[in-house]
C-alpha cells in the first residue's frame, strides 16, 4: 500500500501521571511510571504485530538498551524507508508532557502526512456528545477554531499548535472493527470517518 506508520504508545490502561499525582505520588515520579508503562504497551504491541506478519522497532526516549532501541530521527526514518513500523515509547523522555504532544512532536520531527488520533469519541463535536444526544459532530475544523467540546477528544494548546505550525493534520477518531472482522467489504465511508484538524478549513 505503500504506507508507512510510525505509532506513539501511551500508558494510561497501565498508569498516568497526573491520577498518581491525585493519589500523593510526586508528579515527577509518576509521569516516569507513566513512561514505563508505554514501554510495557509498546513491546505487547510489537510482539502482537510481529506475530501478524510486521516488522516493527520499539524505540524509547529514555535508555533501555536491553528491551528497546533509543529513538534516534534518523534511525526511525531508515526503519519506515525499510518498510517496518516503527513504535515510539516513553513520551518525550521528559515529565509534565503529554503522550498527545510526543505524537505531535514526532509527526513534526518525521515530516507526517497525517496524525491520527485514536480515541473513545468519533470525532470531535459542537458540544459534549455524552451529556448532550443533540450534539453534531464537524467533520473538519481549520485553525481559527482549535476543538474545545469533544470530552476526550480534545488537544490541549501546546500539541494541537505544534502540528499546526508545522502543517501536519490530525484525524481525530474513534476505532472500529475492520471490515474482515465484520464480514464485509470496506465502505468508501470508513475512510471519512472522524473530524480532520489542520491549518485550512
Amino acid at each position: 500500500m505503500g504506507v508507512q506508520i510510525c505509532l506513539v504508545i501511551g500508558g494510561g490502561n497501565i498508569f498516568r501521571g497526573l491520577q498518581g499525582a491525585k493519589r500523593g505520588v510526586d508528579r515527577t515520579t509518576g509521569d516516569y511510571m507513566g513512561m514505563l508503562a508505554t514501554v510495557i504497551n509498546g513491546l505487547a504491541l510489537m510482539d502482537c504485530l510481529e506475530k501478524m506478519g510486521v516488522t516493527t522497532r520499539v524505540q524509547s526516549a529514555i535508555p533501555m538498551n536491553q528491551i528497546a532501541e533509543p529513538f534516534i530521527l534518523r534511525r526511525a526514518m531508515r526503519h519506515l524507508r525499510r518498510s517496518a513500523s516503527s513504535s515510539s515509547s516513553a513520551g518525550t523522555g521528559n515529565p509534565y508532557f503529554s503522550t498527545d504532544t510526543t505524537a505531535a512532536l514526532r509527526a513534526s520531527e518525521m515530516h507526517a502526512d497525517i496524525i491520527m488520533k485514536a480515541t473513545k469519541v468519533d470525532g470531535i463535536y459542537d458540544k459534549d456528545p455524552a451529556k448532550h444526544a443533540d450534539a453534531v459532530p464537524l467533520r473538519r475544523r481549520s485553525a481559527s477554531s482549535r476543538p474545545s467540546a469533544s470530552g476526550s477528544t480534545s488537544w490541549t494548546p501546546p500539541p494541537f499548535s505544534l502540528c499546526l505550525d508545522n502543517n501536519v493534520p490530525i484525524l481525530v477518531f474513534k476505532p472500529q472493527p475492520g471490515a474482515r472482522d465484520q464480514g464485509r467489504r470496506p465502505r468508501q465511508e470508513d475512510r471519512h470517518a472522524g473530524t480532520e484538524l489542520s491549518r485550512r478549513s
